[in-house]
């Protein structure tokens, strides 16, 4: 099998492996792929079946560039759905990935859940909010049924619908810049490597 041969059958599984990505990014990867193996080969002299068998199988390369992407994508993204995605992707890797996943998921649900709960008080007044026993201990909070005993008292009124719109929506915007920030955080860390 010549070189171009081996060339030209690498790049065709590398190619099947980056089918989830666009046309257009697939060909960049290739195009740097090939440019790498034809240095690797005339700076150290050895054969491009060296050079690719030292890249490792097209597969596990194809995954490498498509987690890359991913994480680089939601790096840049507002959407929780796609920070959340590439929090799961860096999950994967390691126990900072795990963290920033299992962050994400509680501020995300945390802040939903004020903001919800906000939503929620003007339709039922009597049964959200946040409460205190007779002896001033902290009750409950958020939306009931039936709501606490006539013992408990909902201390916040309607000021419950500002304050946990603001608390909600404080939460949900440090949670993406959060999971943003540790995104851009583990790219950096693995340029280095």
């Amino acid at each position: 099998m010549t070189a171009e041969t081996q060339m030209e059958s690498y790049l065709t599984e590398l190619r099947l492996h980056l089918g989830s990505l666009t046309i257009a990014e697939r060909e960049e990867i290739v195009r740097e792929i090939v440019a790498h193996v034809r240095d690797s080969a005339e700076e150290s002299g050895a054969s491009v079946e060296t050079v690719l068998v030292r890249l490792g199988p097209a597969k596990d390369l194809a995954a490498q560039y498509r987690d890359g992407l991913l994480i680089r994508r939601a790096s840049r993204s507002n959407s929780p759905l796609v920070l959340l995605r590439g929090a799961l992707r860096l999950a994967t890797k390691g126990v900072f990935g795990i963290l920033v996943f299992f962050v994400g998921l509680f501020g995300y649900a945390m802040g939903g859940g004020l903001v919800l709960t906000a939503l929620v008080k003007p339709i039922l007044p009597a049964n959200t909010g946040v409460w205190f026993d007779g002896s001033g201990h902290f009750k409950s909070s958020g939306v009931l049924f039936p709501p606490p005993g006539s013992s408990a008292h909902e201390v916040l009124g309607m000021w419950f619908i500002p304050i946990a719109l603001t608390v909600g929506s404080l939460l949900l915007l440090f949670t993406n810049w959060a999971i943003r920030t540790a995104l851009r955080l583990s790219q950096r860390w693995q340029s280095r490597l």
